[in-house]
C-alpha cells in the first residue's frame, strides 16, 4: 500500500466535470491519496484529461475502463476496489466537485467498524453553466453565493445548506439529525469491509440503489455502524438531467430487503447460489 486512501471516482464520459474535479483534488488539504478514474465506458476524452491531470496536478492517477455495454458502473467500482492502493476507499461520482477538505474530513474521521456518509449541494443548471475551470482553481464553488441560496428558495437547487462546513460536533448533531443513509457520491469505508461483503452487485445495471443502499444494507449485516459527515465532507453535485431508478433495481433491493444476505452473488468474487446461506 503507498498512498493513505483511494479516491474513486465512477465516470461516464462528462469529460470537462472529470477536468474540474482534478482541480478541485489538487486543492486539497489532505495530500496522501490516489485517484482511481472509474470509466464505465467512456470515449476518448476521458482518457486525455487523464493525462492532463498526471502532468497538470502531479496527481496519482490509475484509469481503469472497459468497453460501454450499457450500465456496468458496479462493475468498475468492484475493479477499483481491486486496484486500490490504499486500505481505505472514499467513493464519488464524475459530477461532483470535493470542497478542499472533503478528503481531509473523511480521513479524520474514520474508524473501524464504521462507514461514513456525507452529503452534497444539488446546483441548479444556471449555475453549473456559469462555472469555470478556473473559479475551481480558485475555491470560488466552495463558497454558498446569495445566487445559490436564490436557486435554492426557488426550487431550482436543493439541499445549499448542505454546503455549509461546521467543524463543532455539537452544532453538528443539532443541525443534521437523523442519518438519511448512504449516498454513493459520498462515502467512505474500510477496505477490508467491503471484501467482506464481496463488494458491490454487479447484477445491478440501473442506477439508483445498487450502487449505495445495497452496499450499506450488506455493510450494516457486516455488523457496521454509519456515521454521518453531514456539514463536513462537503460536496457540490454539477447539475445534469436527472437519471429514473429502473424498476428492475428497485425489485431487486426490494428483494435483498426481504431475504438478506450479507454477500452478493455477483461482485468481488462470483458465487454459486447454492453456497450462500441467505443470512449471512
Amino acid at each position: 500500500m503507498t498512498a493513505a486512501c483511494s479516491y474513486v471516482v465512477a465516470v461516464y464520459n462528462r469529460a470537462e466535470y472529470l477536468r474540474m474535479i482534478f482541480a478541485a483534488c489538487a486543492r486539497q488539504s489532505f495530500r496522501d491519496f490516489e485517484v482511481i478514474v472509474a470509466d464505465d465506458g467512456s470515449g476518448p476524452e476521458i482518457a486525455a484529461v487523464v493525462e492532463e491531470a498526471r502532468t497538470r496536478h502531479a496527481l496519482a492517477v490509475q484509469h481503469l475502463r472497459h468497453d460501454d455495454n450499457g450500465w456496468r458502473k458496479n462493475v468498475m467500482l468492484n475493479s477499483a476496489i481491486r486496484a486500490a492502493e490504499s486500505d481505505y476507499l472514499i467513493f464519488t461520482d464524475g459530477d461532483c466537485l470535493p470542497h478542499r477538505r472533503f478528503i481531509e474530513d473523511h480521513m479524520t474521521a474514520r474508524e473501524t467498524g464504521r462507514y461514513l456518509c456525507g452529503r452534497r449541494v444539488e446546483t441548479s443548471a444556471r449555475w453549473t453553466a456559469a462555472l469555470t475551470l478556473h473559479d475551481v482553481e480558485q475555491g470560488r464553488f466552495e463558497r454558498i453565493s446569495a445566487g445559490m441560496w436564490w436557486d435554492g428558495l426557488r426550487g431550482h437547487a436543493k439541499r445549499v445548506e448542505d454546503g455549509l462546513r461546521f467543524e463543532s460536533p455539537g452544532l453538528r448533531n443539532i443541525l443534521h439529525g437523523s442519518n438519511r443513509g448512504m449516498l454513493g457520491s459520498n462515502f467512505s469505508v474500510h477496505r477490508d469491509a467491503l471484501m467482506a461483503i464481496n463488494g458491490f452487485d454487479e447484477v445491478y445495471d440501473g442506477p439508483g440503489c445498487g450502487e449505495d443502499s445495497d452496499v450499506e444494507l450488506r455493510l450494516r449485516l457486516h455488523g457496521l455502524k454509519a456515521r454521518s459527515l453531514r456539514h463536513l465532507a462537503i460536496q457540490i453535485h454539477l447539475h445534469h438531467p436527472r437519471t429514473d431508478v429502473p424498476q428492475r433495481c428497485l425489485d431487486r433491493f426490494a428483494a435483498l430487503q426481504q431475504n438478506p444476505r450479507m454477500r452478493c452473488i455477483r461482485g468481488l468474487d462470483h458465487l454459486e447460489e447454492s453456497s450462500e446461506n441467505p443470512a449471512t
